[in-house]
C-alpha cells in the first residue's frame, strides 16, 4: 500500500475500534465512512484486500465494515472460543518485561490481551514498542485451568488476561 493508503488504514483503525460509530458487532456502515470521513469505497476495498494484517472485513453484501479485533469499545465481533495450540507467543518491548512477569499480560484499553502462534509475528510486534522481547505463553495449561482463547478471522489469538504463571521469557531474539 503506499503511504497514503497506509495513513487512511491507521484512520479506519481508529475509527472501527476505537470512536464508532458501531453497532454491538463492532459493524461500521460503509456509506457512513464514504459521506462522513472521506473515503471512498474503492480505497477500503484496497485497504481490506492489502492490510498485510488483514485487520479489517466487509459484510458479505459490502455494505459495512469492521476491524476485526482490538476493540477498546465494548463490542461482540462474534468470535468463536477455540482451544489454542500448547503455546502461544506475545511481543513486547524489554521495558516491559519485568512488569509483565510480576503482573501478567493486560488488555492494555483493549477487549483482549492479542497473542500470536508465530515467533515471527511476535518479534514484529515486540518491534513497534521498542527493543523487542518475546514471551512464551503457556496457553495449553491455561486451557486446562478453564480460561477461554477466541481466535480472529486473521488468525490472532485472544483472551481476557494473561496471569504471570503462565508467561515465560522465549529465548529466540538472538536468532534474528
Amino acid at each position: 500500500m503506499n503511504s497514503k493508503l497506509i495513513k487512511l488504514s491507521h484512520k479506519l483503525s481508529r475509527l472501527l475500534r476505537h470512536e464508532g460509530p458501531i453497532d454491538p458487532h463492532a459493524w461500521m456502515e460503509v456509506s457512513y465512512l464514504i459521506q462522513h470521513k472521506g473515503f471512498t469505497l474503492e480505497q477500503l476495498q484496497t485497504i481490506v484486500r492489502e492490510n498485510n494484517k488483514q485487520r479489517f472485513e466487509f459484510s458479505d453484501d459490502m455494505t459495512r465494515i469492521r476491524a476485526r479485533q482490538g476493540h477498546s469499545l465494548a463490542v461482540d465481533a462474534e468470535l468463536d472460543v477455540q482451544t489454542p495450540p500448547a503455546v502461544l507467543y506475545h511481543g513486547t518491548a524489554k521495558d516491559s518485561v519485568d512488569s509483565i512477569l510480576a503482573e501478567g499480560i493486560t488488555s492494555q484499553g483493549r477487549i483482549y490481551v492479542h497473542l500470536t502462534d508465530s515467533v515471527q509475528t511476535a518479534i514484529s510486534v515486540g518491534r513497534r514498542h521498542g527493543e523487542p522481547v518475546v514471551l512464551r505463553i503457556d496457553a495449553e495449561r491455561m486451557n486446562c485451568e478453564g480460561i477461554t482463547f477466541y481466535k480472529s478471522r486473521n488468525n490472532v489469538w485472544l483472551t481476557d488476561f494473561v496471569a504471570p504463571q503462565f508467561v515465560s521469557i522465549e529465548n529466540c531474539i538472538a536468532e534474528i
